[in-house]
């Protein structure tokens, strides 16, 4: 069984303030974090894909707003300890069905203070599910924000067997009977000022293993390639350009998708210049993960950094350190699935 994805990622990012005395060199921290919020669907009717979460079916306003207030309450605690006390300025989100649901989200009383903005667009995906990002607004800026489609094509017809991790997967994969075009999420790239300093964000929801893993593997291998294309295009621009990838990657650390669609490395001493740093590669090899099945853990939600977050030089903003943000109240504590991630719903 499928038990996917209540716990969520965070990292955090610092920078250097030297006050009147050069000896007392303290350190502003940013928390940057993404979320799988897992089907946050409204009660209205709006297309042929949102036909289980209608008031018909079960899904009615109170339990899409104890859902609201289960995902909040999440938020506001995420990466907040003696060090940092502040949620997260940053939060990419997968599985939202529209910008509708994000506002409702960030109006909701645990986190409406943040005074949170949201970037949103519609994507092809068949389910009607997309990414987006909010952010607090008194400390990010966007500048700039597009959403880049992943053109990938099946060369037989779509099934929905599972296999491997896909047991309870309801992302299958949809094609288009004429074209094979497989419609699935575009990729969000973010752009804008951290306090001043130009920083990149790409949030990602890459396809599903619907059909299998080792079918349905080109597709992430084309979501990795596209994602790389992005950072590249960056840096070209700025060959300095400080960026975070973030999302649920339906695939694992040492992945093809992310070894070598992305070129992501498992130690700092590994990145070169244009390189990109994935600091969750270690946590799972110690055994830490964001999913399970058959009593074997994973990690398919992953944040990357490019090389110049990690320079010994320390300007500007830098990478910190990362985690996974698994309290109590997201663990199933009883039954057969005790130590398991609860799925996140509105119970």
């Amino acid at each position: 069984m499928n038990l996917k994805k209540s716990i969520l990622l965070f990292l955090f990012l610092t920078a250097g303030i030297l006050n009147t005395h050069a000896q007392d060199k303290k350190f502003k921290i940013h928390t940057i974090a993404f979320y799988n919020v897992e089907n946050l669907f409204d009660t209205i009717n709006q297309s042929n894909y949102d036909e289980e979460y209608l008031p018909n079916r079960g899904w009615t306003s109170k339990k899409y707003n104890k859902k609201l207030n289960n995902l909040a309450r999440v938020i506001a605690g995420i990466g907040v300890n003696d060090q940092q006390k502040e949620a997260p300025t940053v939060l990419g989100l997968s599985e939202v069905e529209n910008k509708g649901v994000i506002d409702d989200l960030v109006k909701n009383p645990q986190i409406a203070g943040k005074d949170y903005g949201v970037i949103h667009y519609d994507s092809p995906d068949k389910r009607g599910i997309d990414v987006g990002l909010i952010y607090q607004k008194k400390f990010f800026k966007p500048t700039s924000s597009i959403n880049i489609p992943l053109y990938i094509y099946s060369e037989g017809t779509a099934t929905s067997k599972k296999d491997d991790k896909d047991s309870e997967d309801t992302d299958k994969i949809v094609t288009d009977a004429s074209s094979k075009r497989v419609y699935t999420r575009d990729q969000l790239l973010v752009t804008g000022l951290l306090e001043g300093e130009e920083v990149h964000f790409i949030v990602n929801h890459w396809p599903s293993r619907s059909g299998g893993e080792k079918r349905s593997s080109p597709y992430r291998e084309a979501a990795g390639r596209l994602n790389r294309k992005i950072m590249d295009s960056l840096f070209k621009i700025n060959p300095n350009a400080k960026i975070i990838t973030m999302g649920d990657l339906n695939d694992g650390t040492t992945n093809k998708s992310v070894k070598e669609g992305i070129g992501a490395k498992l130690k700092k001493s590994e990145v070169k210049k244009f390189g990109i740093y994935n600091p969750f590669e270690q946590m799972a090899n110690e055994g830490h993960a964001t999913l399970f099945y058959r009593d074997s853990g994973d990690i398919f939600d992953q944040m990357m950094v490019s090389e110049p977050y990690i320079r010994n030089d320390f300007s500007g903003w830098q990478y910190w350190k990362a985690g996974i943000y698994n309290k109590q109240f997201l663990i199933q504590t009883t039954g057969q699935y005790k130590g398991y991630p609860l799925r996140n719903s509105a119970s």
